[in-house]
């Protein structure tokens, strides 16, 4: 019966490579929340207060909200 081994260490620089990657996926990550947000109170700008009062909003709510 032959044994073989199944662990191998990663190739030469492939954790690096992967934390890069996972570093910029978070970079763009927070750059989509921060567009989201900006996106999201600039909508809600727009509206009347009367708009906002039949949402249950009020001016205040608006920047506390998209946080």
């Amino acid at each position: 019966m032959a044994a073989t081994e199944t662990s191998r260490t990663a190739p030469f620089g492939a954790i690096s490579i992967f934390r890069a990657v996972q570093g910029i996926s978070g970079m763009i990550a927070a750059f989509n929340a921060w567009n989201d947000a900006r996106v999201t109170r600039k909508a809600l700008s727009k509206l009347s207060d009367r708009e906002l009062d039949d949402i249950g909003l009020c001016r205040g709510d608006i920047e506390t909200m998209t946080r």
